[in-house]
C-alpha cells in the first residue's frame, strides 16, 4: 500500500509542474497584445514522509514573452519536521514557510534555459526538546530573502509544443541563515500539459 501511495504521489508531483517550452507558430507570432496560449500555469508539489517530513506546494503563473524569454510569479508554502530519538527522549524541529517571488527564464537554446528566482519568505520555526525536564520549546520567526539561480532542460512532448517534460537545478546564492533551501542544490522536475 505504501508503494502504491508513493507512486501516486510521485506521479502527482511530476504532473504539477512549470511550463517550460513554447513554440510560436506563424499565427500566434503575428498577434499583437496578450496571447492566452503563452500563459504558463504550474508549480511545484513535493511530499516526503518519515522521520523527516516535507510538504511543499508552490503554484506559479507566468507568460512566455518570446521564444527566448519567460517570466512570472510564484507563491510558496512549505511545512517540514524532523525528529531525533535519544535514550532520554526526543527532539523535534518543525517549520512553516510562507512567501513568494518572481522568476525569469532565458532560453539561449531551444530546450536549454537559465532560471533566476528572487524570493522573500516568512519562516516560522518551533523546536521541542523532550530530553530535558521540564520540556523545552523554542519558537522563532524570520523574514528570509533567497535568490535561486540555475538552469534546466525542457523536452517537448508531441507536436505543437504545448506539453513538455522539464528538469532543473537551482541554488540559493544568498544562503541566509534560515533559508528553506539551506546549503544544497534544489532539484525540480515534472511535466507541463498544454491547454
Amino acid at each position: 500500500m505504501k508503494r502504491l501511495l508513493l507512486c501516486i504521489l510521485l506521479l502527482a508531483g511530476m504532473h504539477a509542474a512549470q511550463a517550460q517550452y513554447y513554440k510560436t507558430d506563424t499565427t500566434s507570432s503575428e498577434r499583437k497584445g496578450f496571447d492566452p496560449s503563452r500563459l504558463m500555469i504550474g508549480g511545484t508539489l513535493g511530499l516526503t514522509f518519515g522521520s523527516y517530513t516535507n510538504i511543499n506546494v508552490s503554484p506559479d503563473l507566468g507568460y512566455r514573452f518570446s521564444e527566448m524569454f519567460a517570466a512570472g510569479a510564484t507563491i510558496n508554502f512549505q511545512y517540514a519536521s524532523e525528529k531525533w530519538e535519544y535514550t532520554n527522549g526526543t527532539v523535534k524541529n518543525s517549520y512553516n514557510v510562507y512567501g513568494g517571488g518572481l522568476w525569469g527564464r532565458f532560453y539561449p537554446f531551444e530546450m536549454l534555459f537559465l532560471h533566476a528566482q528572487p524570493e522573500l519568505n516568512y519562516v516560522s520555526v518551533k523546536i521541542t526538546d523532550n530530553t530535558v525536564d521540564p520540556k523545552s520549546t523554542v519558537k522563532e520567526s524570520h523574514t528570509v530573502p533567497s535568490l535561486l539561480l540555475g538552469g534546466g532542460y525542457s523536452q517537448p512532448l508531441g507536436e505543437g509544443g504545448g506539453s513538455s517534460f522539464y528538469i532543473m537545478v537551482l541554488y540559493d546564492v544568498i544562503q541566509e541563515t534560515w533559508s528553506p533551501y539551506q546549503n544544497r542544490p534544489v532539484f525540480r522536475m515534472g511535466f507541463n500539459i498544454g491547454l
